[in-house]
């Protein structure tokens, strides 16, 4: 069977990518990737959808790179109709399923969001809420609306391991940085 409802909660699982689109008459879809490499998400034999509420898990049959992105075909969805149907659609896989790391120093995104980032002064500046990548490196947005922040700021701190980022303790849940508050 190509689709089975998963009942594990959505917080076991990392978003990998989102369909986006149906791509021709015979069940293909057009994928934006989260991984990097992009075509890194076609590694994995096995998707879990996140949509309209549930999560279902369906094998991967083909996928490929197209133009400047990827489109993907999925066991059991055999035409436009069906691929319309899962348009918007997460494409998650269990964090258990992710490959290991090769450092201590690397890290996947989501065990930085959320993590409390704190100045070597002992400022707190908030929270990790999100990443994203730019041109010259990945860039963290830190929120200042914690109980325990110095300010309610949003900042844009770069993830520079060694310069900027100084410690990350997963366990504590804290990343302590090289950075003025008020910059």
């Amino acid at each position: 069977m190509s689709a089975n409802t998963e009942r594990h909660p959505a917080d076991d699982h990392v978003v990998l990518g989102k369909l986006t689109s149906p791509y021709g008459v015979k069940g293909w879809l057009k994928v934006y990737s989260y991984t990097s490499p992009m075509e890194g998400i076609l590694d994995y034999d096995e998707w879990v959808l996140r949509h309209q509420g549930g999560l279902v898990r369906y094998r991967l049959a083909q996928g490929r790179p197209h133009g400047k992105g990827l489109v993907a075909r999925l066991e059991g969805v055999d035409g436009r109709e069906p691929a319309e149907a899962l348009v918007g659609a997460e494409i998650l896989l269990p964090k258990a399923e992710l490959p290991e790391l090769d450092g201590d120093d690397e890290f996947y995104w989501y065990q930085l969001e959320g993590l409390k980032v704190v100045t070597l002064e002992g400022e707190t500046l908030g929270r990790v809420d999100y990443l994203f990548e730019t041109g010259a490196n990945d860039v963290m947005v830190v929120k200042g609306r914690s109980e325990d922040a110095i300010d309610d700021r949003e900042r844009l701190l770069p993830f520079l391991p060694g310069e900027v980022v100084r410690d990350v303790d997963l366990e504590a849940g804290v990343m302590t940085v090289d950075w003025d508050p008020e910059f």
